[in-house]
């Protein structure tokens, strides 16, 4: 991760992660901000910090990557639900899928984060 720290890098993936969540679910939310704020915020730490260092290895980049997206989009609609946000499942995994594909275009492209 060309010279950045563990929180640092994390720090570029969550801006990064916010900034292409946050305006989807402030649209899907009618403008909540506190809900499309900590949508991802609940879940982003766990994501980038646990997952690396539970999964197994055997299940690889990928799988861990799998389980990782699959928590997100269930705490992110666990979130929603609770926020009174119909089609919470739907909403969480298209936002996820926006943002998933953005990050790994990032990391593909710039090598970070």
């Amino acid at each position: 991760m060309t010279g950045l720290s563990v929180l640092g890098a994390w720090l570029v993936a969550y801006v990064f992660t916010q900034a292409i969540e946050v305006p989807l679910y402030l649209r899907i939310t009618d403008g909540r901000w506190r809900v499309a704020l900590l949508a991802s915020t609940l879940t982003h730490p766990i994501v980038w910090f646990v997952f690396p260092e539970v999964c197994p290895l055997s299940w690889g980049y990928w799988g861990m990557v799998a389980a990782a997206e699959a928590f997100a989009v269930a705490g992110e609609a666990a979130w929603l639900s609770f926020s009174g946000v119909g089609s919470s499942l739907k909403w969480a995994l298209l936002v996820n899928a926006a943002s998933a594909t953005g990050g790994l275009l990032l990391r593909a492209t710039f090598g970070v984060p």
